[in-house]
């Protein structure tokens, strides 16, 4: 599982980079024109921490730990990247094409990655202080 979130969060972290360059530079106009940077740029802001977030939970992975707590990091890993993609991608959708409906859609993005958090901090608190 270390692999897997170590992969998805560098993978994450890349888009972010690419779609932050692509919003500044080719988008800018459409984006700004259609009053929709803001949202591009919270798009790939969240995608970048929580792509930050699953490195984390990959290289916690890593060290040793109950397996509660092994559980708990699995599952923020999965909410962290099921809430980015549904935040991130729902956003970035919504900001390129207008259908105001992907608005609805993108808190529960949004409450996943709470979740993340949340059974991120349960991880921590069950790992040895050591």
């Amino acid at each position: 599982m270390t692999r897997l979130w170590l992969i998805c969060g560098a993978t994450l972290a890349g888009v972010a980079v690419a779609a932050g360059s692509f919003g500044a530079h080719a988008l800018k106009g459409i984006l700004e024109a259609n009053g929709q940077a803001a949202n591009w740029e919270t798009a790939v802001r969240y995608c970048l921490f929580h792509a930050i977030a699953l490195l984390i939970v990959g290289l916690a992975l890593a060290l040793p730990q109950p397996a509660f707590g092994k559980g708990m990091l699995i599952a923020a890993g999965l909410c962290f990247l099921v809430g980015t993609l549904v935040f991130s991608g729902c956003l970035a959708s919504l900001a390129l094409s207008g259908i105001k409906i992907l608005g609805a859609i993108v808190p529960i993005g949004g409450v996943l990655m709470l979740l993340g958090w949340g059974c991120l901090a349960i991880a921590g608190y069950q790992m040895d202080s050591r």
